[in-house]
């Protein structure tokens, strides 16, 4: 509330001017339909890539149209430094890790607003239900980025952007179908009209699947349909309102452990997830537009249940989330050399979970959140980043974080060298402290690590290669314990188990990544990963064995031609290394090499034809052990654009 006082003298005097931070509608605007020459999630705001010391990745409009993705997970695997893994086909539980952190160790965010779901245990998001949609933009964000992201962003930032308002009125609809029974549908129009400029979308998604139990017959489907919608509306010069929303529905058929064997195969249960975000924010330029200021109020709720018709009781698990944030972010162009940003954010969650018909548990927790980052440049291209932030958590006190950076051109930009470090910490999660698990002397999982890395460019632009090495080390990383019947200290009153910070785990490795353009119908991209993440828990059974589902090497090649007559034909080749699917390294999962091949044709000026073949030489492959993947599948489709 103070916030709100200490801005308006500032309304008062500020002259008319209208440039907004990023998180704004407007500021997403101008990034939504951009190329990679500008990025938002390092700073919060829009600035140019070649002053950012953090690696960063961009996948713009253009790239997501062109390799057809249907699913978030599927771009992310072709990105420098991720890794995916999925139980099943399309709509099963989807983890994403950056640089060899767990999947909860990853923050992900849809147009400005933090995902996560507090009833988890592990309290991160599940990409299993995110589908590609009106997704116009991706940015992936590399390293520990706690500083400006807060909990849970140790491994890194996955930034996705809608469709958002344009000044002329704009369509954009698609609908495709194929193997598997798969069929979607999805449109987005956008627009302005006045002072309000809005930006609506929806689609629907349905597949029967493939069996989630690799050696299964019964094929698992999915089903999910959503909304997107932006709203921005122009009080003023120098004033505007955002609203924001994003909801999605799942349905997914999963299999489990059915009785009386209790082993692993085929079953009838089914997992439906619901999750709504929203977000509506208060922003004001000062100044000639160079302190720009927004006040939000962000809520996201997930709804989560399983039932498998077969069982006693039917209702195998229930889980509600939801949590509130308040927040106020500044952006200051102090001179043209020094460059602020500061905020101030207070969330509130809260959860319920039940298994089996026994009784819920619920919990609540506050976090309160301070950080400031300055942007430097005392020279010209050289730019020097460092900020500061501490959280307060009302059950295990506070935690403070570091970081800097540095990116600096010797030839005007042609050659760039970064070096960063940073410090990331995740909170416990609700289930970890209040559950009938939960132990409430729990510390926060913390982790601190640096990269260096190169990027040069040549031929006017028709090469661009990068090289990054990356070094982390996590401590107090919270892993479940058993407990003693009569156990004492934390396993008191907990005789099943409890929560305890006793791993270490460190992770280190090279990212690479080329861009060539030897004709402008022609590009390749390439992107590589070697990646050693060890288990470095002293003492214990697993000390110096690699990290489950941890592949040491991953490959991607993307290459696109366009031909004179208009048609466009691609391919997508991924290779990935061996890894081992448990802890202690005794179940190796084999490696894979997937080839997909894709086509695109204008018929009018404003219809286009497009096809592909995914998996093309029907490669058999695991990425969690007995969980099944999809064969070869071929899916053809028409795009609309007005």
């Amino acid at each position: 509330m103070k916030t709100r006082f200490l801005l308006l003298p500032c309304l008062l005097a500020a002259t008319p001017s209208f440039a907004q931070s990023a998180q704004s509608t407007t500021g997403l605007e101008r990034v939504a339909d951009g190329d990679d020459e500008i990025v938002v999630t390092a700073n919060r705001e829009a600035r140019p890539v070649d002053t950012v010391g953090q690696a960063v990745t961009v996948l713009d409009t253009a790239t997501i149209e062109t390799r057809q993705a249907v699913v978030v997970s599927d771009l992310l695997r072709q990105t420098p430094g991720v890794t995916v893994t999925r139980n099943g086909g399309i709509g099963t539980t989807t983890s994403v890790n950056i640089r060899g952190a767990d999947s909860d160790q990853t923050v992900a965010l849809i147009d400005g607003v933090k995902l996560n779901d507090p009833s988890s245990p592990g309290g991160g998001f599940n990409f299993g239900n995110l589908l590609i949609g009106n997704i116009a933009r991706i940015e992936v964000l590399r390293g520990a980025q706690s500083v400006l992201w807060g909990s849970q962003a140790i491994g890194g930032v996955v930034n996705l952007i809608t469709r958002q308002p344009t000044e002329e009125l704009a369509i954009n609809a698609r609908a495709e179908g194929g193997s598997f029974g798969t069929g979607q549908a999805f449109a987005n129009v956008s627009g302005k009209s006045g002072a309000v400029s809005a930006s609506l979308g929806g689609g629907f998604f349905t597949t029967d699947g493939i069996s989630a139990y690799a050696p299964g017959r019964e094929k698992d489907g999915y089903r999910n349909y959503g909304a997107n919608g932006s709203v921005a509306v122009a009080l003023a010069d120098n004033v505007s309102v955002d609203v924001r929303g994003f909801y999605s529905n799942g349905r997914t058929e999963i299999d489990g452990f059915p009785a009386p064997t209790f082993s692993f195969g085929d079953t009838r249960e089914v997992g439906n997830a619901e999750q709504w975000t929203g977000y509506t924010g208060l922003n004001a330029a000062l100044f000639d537009g160079r302190f720009r200021n927004r006040i939000g109020y962000a809520h996201t709720s997930s709804n989560r249940t399983n039932t498998d018709p077969d069982g006693t009781p039917t209702e195998t698990f229930r889980g509600k989330g939801r949590n509130d944030r308040l927040d106020y972010q500044g952006s200051f162009d102090v001179t043209d050399a020094v460059f602020a940003t500061f905020g101030v954010e207070r969330e509130v969650s809260r959860f319920t979970t039940a298994s089996f018909g026994g009784p819920a548990t619920t919990g609540r927790a506050r976090l309160f959140g301070v950080y400031g980052q300055l942007a430097v440049t005392p020279i010209e291209n050289l730019t020097l980043t460092g900020g500061v932030r501490h959280d307060d958590h009302n059950v295990f006190g506070g935690a403070t974080v570091f970081s800097g950076s540095g990116v600096w051109s010797p030839n005007g930009g042609n050659t760039l060298l970064r070096a960063s470090y940073s410090e990331g910490f995740k909170a416990p999660t609700l289930y970890q402290l209040q559950s009938e698990y939960g132990n409430a002397l729990l510390t926060p999982e913390r982790s601190h690590g640096w990269d260096a890395g190169i990027t040069q460019r040549g031929l006017d632009g028709a090469v661009e290669a990068s090289a990054t090495w990356f070094d982390r080390t996590s401590k107090d990383l919270i892993a479940f314990i058993s407990c003693p019947a009569n156990g004492t200290g934390i396993c008191a009153g907990r005789p099943f188990g409890t929560y305890d910070n006793i791993q270490r785990a460190e992770a280190k490795g090279l990212e690479f990544a080329l861009k060539l353009k030897p004709v402008e119908a022609f590009t390749v991209a390439a992107a590589y990963t070697y990646l050693d993440a060890q288990n470095r828990s002293a003492g214990t059974a697993n000390f110096g064995r690699k990290l489950q589902r941890r592949p040491a090497d991953s490959l991607t090649v993307n290459a696109d031609y366009r031909w004179a007559f208009g048609l466009s034909t691609g391919a997508t080749v991924t290779m990935v290394g061996d890894s081992f699917d448990n802890a202690s390294n005794t179940r190796r999962l084999d490696g894979y090499v997937l080839t997909d091949l894709r086509a695109a044709l204008p018929i009018t000026e404003r219809v286009e034809v497009y096809g592909r073949v995914e998996n093309l030489f029907d490669e058999r492959y695991q990425t969690i052990f007995q969980y099944g993947t999809p064969g070869r599948a071929a899916y053809g489709g028409v795009r609309v654009r007005y």
